[in-house]
Formats: structure tokens, C-alpha cells, sequence
């Protein structure tokens, strides 16, 4: 039994195999997460955590370690009357001496920076934003690789079927041709001209399929997924019924803009004054003390602390150029979008003209095919009875085709146009 369960699951598996049939939609997803750009984005957002990382530690303290050792060739001294005094009373001051050295520690904490950090991580989280919207459009453009190549095999595929059957049709004469050549009714060379359009059609169709198969491996470069055999579905012609551009473009347009905020009011931040604590503390000579460093030699401890304010008034001469440049990036961005929406505009106003034609188009090739068929039909009725030669034949067999395949192909030309429009309003 089990034996049997077996073999019954293999055949499902080889028959759901054998008719696995790939949508446009899913061509594109599978496109757009094995496209090696899309690992980008995560590299974004880790160099964004990375700066806002570092932004933060801004608020913490600044520890400067230093040595050094110093050698004057003037200090402060006793005034000698002083001096004087002093060696009477039994002192004999030294003075303070030319060769200093110290070593010591720095630290410095900031309370209040007039907003600046918080500006700095608005304007790496625009730019950051930027980066990733940019990054979308380029992404975008892999749709409508991915869309013209799933459309190229659907025609190339169309073609070759049509092909096919116009050699059903042409081996249906030459068998007929060669039995008339039997009974001396037709003519070596009337059999030659239709084989000889036979093989004609056969090595069209040999390179339709080579082509066809570049096609699906390029594709299946794009997917990342064995295309060879599977089944392409003709997508269907749904008209979409948003109007508006929703390309990603336009939220590039947006965080252009947002970046430029940001950017300006990290400006105004520099206007603003900083207030921090600081401390010091050093080991050497001389001292705060100088007097008793004037007494003696000794090394010593020394501390110092504060708080500092500072404010960096020369920010005022630079902010009118900082908002002129904010000014012209908007009004670039400005331009861009006005660009973009206007060629998005005409190009969507093409596109449906070529569908409203197409449609136009297609009303009548059914009937087209009708009627050539109807005349080829005759034509072969015509050859038997030595009516035409084969020559008019061939004429009318091409005819025919070339009207069948020309109504499939508009067919799948007025569904791809509608995936441009599609593609066009990111619908």
C-alpha cells in the first residue's frame, strides 16, 4: 500500500509539474527580491543606525587624558622689595620655576546644545529616506524589463504557433500537389515552390524558438527561476481605473523636500548658544596655587570645574547663503517633479490612444481572417481544378496567415499597452 501511495504522490508532483504555469505578477515580484540591488536597502538602514548612533553619543561625557612638559624663558616673580622682606623674615622664596610639566584629565558635558542633536538625526533620518526612495526607483525599471521580456516571449511564442500551423496547412497542399504531380496534373516545380516554403516557414520557426529561448533565460536571470518549461500566461486586460501617477518617484519628490527642512533647521540650530559643564584635574607643577609654587617646588593635585557657554555668533554671516541653497534645492526638486509629471502625463496620453487603436484594430481582424481564409479555401479549390498556379496559392496560404497572426498579435500588443499604462501609474 504504501508502495502505492507513493507512486500515486510522484504522479501528482510530475503532472503539477508538467502544467506549472508562471504569471506576469509573479515574474515581477520574484524579479524585484533576486535583484541584487535590493540588499541595498538593508545597507541603508544600517548606515543610518550606524550615524544615528553616533549622534547620540554626542551627549556623552568627553574624556581627554594629557601630559605635558613645558620650558619658559619667563615667569611670574616676587617683586624685590618683597623678595627683600621675605629673605629678612627667614622664607627665601625661590619664585616659580621655568621648567613646568603636568599631567591631567579633561572633562567636559554637555547640557544643552540648542537642539543641534536632535536636527542632525532629523537630517540623517531625510537623508537616509533619500537614499532608500532613490533606490526604489531604480528598482522600479526592473518591472518593465521583466514586463517587456515576458511580452516578447509571449509574442515570439505567438508567432511560432501561427508558424505551425501555416506548415500544417502548406504539407496539407504539398501531399495534395504530389498526388496531382502522380495523375500529371501539376508540375515538378509546383511541388518544389510549396516544399520549398515549408522549410522556409520550418527555419523561421528555428530561429523563433532560439529566440524565445534567450528570452526565457534572461528571464529566468531576472526571477531566478528555471523558465524553460514552464507555462507563461497571458495577463489579463484589465483597464486601471486610477488616473494619478503613484510612481515612486514621487515620494523621491517628497523626501527631497523633507531633507531640505531638516537641512535648514540644523541651520538655525547653529544660532542657538551651547551650554556645558567642564572639569579639570591635574597632577604637577606648578599649582592654582602660586604663591606656595613660588615657596616650593612640589608637585601637586589640582582641580577646576565649571559651566561654559558658548555661542558661535559668526553663524549669523553664513545662514542667508545656507537658506538660499535650501531655496534652490527646492525649487530643483520643484522642477524635477513638474518633469516628471508632464512626461508621465503625455506618455499616459500616448498609450491610450495606441489602445483606444488597438481596440479599433481588433474589431475587424476576426473578420479579416474570416475572409482570407474564405479566398484561400477557393485558391486551393482553384489549384485542383488549374484555375491559378501555385505561385497565387502560396499568396493566399501567406495571406491567411499573416491575418491570423496579426489579430493574436494585436491581441497581446493591446495587453501589453495596458501594462505600460499600468506601469506608467504604478497600478
Amino acid at each position: 500500500m504504501r508502495k502505492y501511495l507513493i507512486a500515486l504522490f510522484l504522479c501528482l508532483t510530475a503532472w503539477t509539474g508538467a502544467d506549472a504555469v508562471t504569471t506576469i505578477d509573479e515574474c515581477v515580484a520574484l524579479a524585484t527580491e533576486n535583484y541584487p540591488l535590493v540588499r541595498k536597502h538593508d545597507l541603508l538602514s544600517a548606515t543610518c543606525a550606524v550615524e544615528l548612533s553616533d549622534i547620540n553619543r554626542g551627549w556623552l561625557p568627553r574624556i581627554g587624558v594629557y601630559g605635558q612638559g613645558t620650558v619658559q624663558n619667563a615667569v611670574p616673580s616676587f617683586p624685590e622689595a618683597l623678595s627683600g622682606i621675605m629673605e629678612q623674615m627667614g622664607y627665601g622664596p625661590r619664585g616659580l620655576g621655568k621648567l613646568q610639566y603636568q599631567a591631567g584629565i579633561d572633562i567636559s558635558q554637555t547640557i544643552w546644545d540648542g537642539g543641534t542633536s536632535r536636527a542632525r538625526r532629523e537630517a540623517e533620518r531625510a537623508r537616509s529616506e533619500v537614499q532608500q526612495r532613490s533606490l526604489d526607483v531604480e528598482l522600479y525599471a526592473v518591472r518593465q524589463r521583466v514586463e517587456d521580456l515576458y511580452f516578447a516571449i509571449l509574442l515570439t511564442e505567438e508567432q511560432i504557433a501561427q508558424s505551425m500551423n501555416t506548415i500544417a496547412l502548406l504539407e496539407s497542399n504539398l501531399g495534395r500537389l504530389r498526388s496531382m504531380l502522380a495523375n500529371g496534373t501539376a508540375t515538378q516545380s509546383d511541388v518544389d515552390m510549396v516544399e520549398a516554403q515549408t522549410l522556409q516557414t520550418s527555419q523561421n520557426i528555428t530561429r523563433a524558438r532560439s529566440a524565445v529561448s534567450g528570452y526565457r533565460r534572461v528571464l529566468g536571470l531576472f526571477t531566478g527561476k528555471d523558465l524553460d518549461d514552464e507555462k507563461l500566461a497571458v495577463p489579463s486586460a484589465d483597464i486601471p481605473l486610477a488616473t494619478t501617477s503613484a510612481r515612486p518617484e514621487i515620494e523621491l519628490f517628497r523626501s527631497r523636500e523633507a531633507s531640505s527642512r531638516a537641512i535648514e533647521r540644523l541651520g538655525d540650530t547653529s544660532l542657538m548658544p551651547k551650554i556645558s559643564l567642564f572639569g579639570k584635574a591635574y597632577y604637577g607643577y606648578p599649582g592654582y596655587d602660586y604663591f606656595k609654587s613660588m615657596m616650593n617646588r612640589d608637585l601637586s593635585l589640582n582641580l577646576m570645574a565649571g559651566v561654559k557657554v558658548s555661542w558661535q555668533i559668526d553663524s549669523f554671516y553664513t545662514r542667508a547663503n545656507t537658506r538660499r541653497r535650501t531655496m534652490i534645492a527646492d525649487m530643483e526638486t520643484d522642477a524635477d517633479r513638474e518633469t516628471f509629471l508632464f512626461n508621465s502625463r503625455m506618455q499616459t496620453a500616448s498609450i491610450n490612444e495606441t489602445i483606444d487603436g488597438l481596440r479599433e484594430v481588433i474589431r475587424n481582424d476576426a473578420r479579416i481572417s474570416e475572409l482570407r481564409a474564405n479566398v484561400r479555401k477557393a485558391a486551393e479549390s482553384q489549384l485542383a481544378n488549374g484555375i491559378i498556379d501555385t505561385t497565387a496559392l502560396l499568396s493566399k496560404i501567406t495571406d491567411e496567415n499573416n491575418a491570423l497572426l496579426t489579430a493574436r498579435l494585436h491581441e497581446i500588443q493591446l495587453i501589453q499597452e495596458i501594462y505600460r499604462l499600468k506601469y506608467n501609474l504604478n497600478q
